[in-house]
């Protein structure tokens, strides 16, 4: 078991396939992006690998993300190499959804479990606007070959912007009325490259709360308040769905925090918005032993801070969140 110096227990994995990503989602990263040559990111062999080592600390659960991970070749042989590592008890995936319709019954044949979807607006004009490339339509019929392959419960993630999506809200809540989804809805976060945007404009919880219940109707809470991952739960009445929110910013949930990130180029990750990172790929490819990176894994987990200092003004600036991973 992998225990941080706070006592958390520390088993949940994201591992970005890829920094690369086919749209430019404006809160995300600039149009004009560049990204990295494939030689410098994580191979499958050795992302296996890591898969591997990790589950022997502890770890058996795991989220595939990017940038977007189905633009990784071989996606679907990688997702059924993964699934099938002895350990691994989940194995889920978050995805922008314009290449889900072709890969939703592949993957699910391949282990893959479930799909977080982001979707930050069901306008299709304001879709192209927010992303930059895409259409809403391929997203729309990703969500359904996801479903219809039995990858559920479907999540919708929408990340709120001001005077961007910010009435979107109510539109994307208005889903969980006729849909048994989770519809969640993310603080943007401030990250390195596009700082004072994100910043200033950021939409809290409470906001995005009063905006859904003058349109559809009060919300009540679920699980007594108790997040479900990192998403306190509502529900609307009568409806088969339910409302998540990630409140970050003006509500964070360091205290229950059980996860790490591993990014495409092999840095371990402890916390989304501190910058302190750990190299795996390096030590890798110059030859250490399994047991070696044990060691490094473990010592990473101890050193897990408590959580962000956003309060503080403390912003991390060393990666853009598609850098990262969702």
């Amino acid at each position: 078991m992998a225990l941080d110096q706070f006592g958390r227990r520390i088993h949940y994995l994201r591992i970005s396939l890829t920094d690369h990503c086919n749209l430019r989602c404006i809160y995300c990263m600039p149009d004009d992006m560049s990204f990295r040559p494939g030689a410098e990111l994580l191979q499958d062999d050795e992302i296996l690998r890591l898969v591997r080592i990790f589950t022997q600390v502890g770890f058996d659960k795991f989220r595939l993300t990017g940038g977007e991970p189905t633009v990784r070749a071989h996606i679907v042989d990688l997702v059924r190499d993964i699934a099938h590592t002895p350990g691994v008890r989940t194995l889920t995936m978050t995805s922008n959804g314009t290449l889900f319709r072709r890969l939703a019954q592949p993957l699910a044949d391949a282990g893959l479990q479930r799909v977080n979807f982001s979707l930050d607006t069901l306008n299709p004009e304001k879709f192209r606007r927010l992303t930059r490339r895409g259409s809403l339509e391929e997203v729309w019929a990703g969500i359904q070959a996801a479903e219809a392959a039995g990858l559920t419960p479907i999540k919708v993630n929408a990340v709120v912007v001001r005077n961007d999506n910010e009435e979107d809200v109510i539109d994307l809540a208005r889903l969980t009325l006729t849909h048994p989804w989770q519809v969640r809805f993310i603080e943007m976060m401030p990250f390195a490259g596009i700082t004072q945007f994100q910043q200033d404009n950021n939409v809290q919880e409470i906001a995005m709360r009063d905006l859904i219940q003058a349109a559809l109707g009060p919300l009540e809470e679920l699980n007594g308040g108790e997040l479900d991952g990192e998403a306190r739960l509502y529900r609307l009445k009568n409806a088969p769905g339910t409302l998540g929110f990630i409140s970050t910013i003006s509500r964070p949930f360091c205290a229950s925090c059980s996860r790490a990130r591993l990014t495409a180029d092999g840095w371990l990750r402890m916390c989304l918005l501190r910058e302190l990172e750990v190299d795996l790929l390096t030590p890798m490819r110059a030859g250490v032993t399994d047991a070696e990176l044990r060691e490094m894994i473990v010592n990473a987990v101890w050193l897990k801070p408590w959580g962000h200092r956003l309060d503080e003004d403390a912003v991390p600036l060393n990666r853009l969140m598609s850098e990262i991973g969702g």
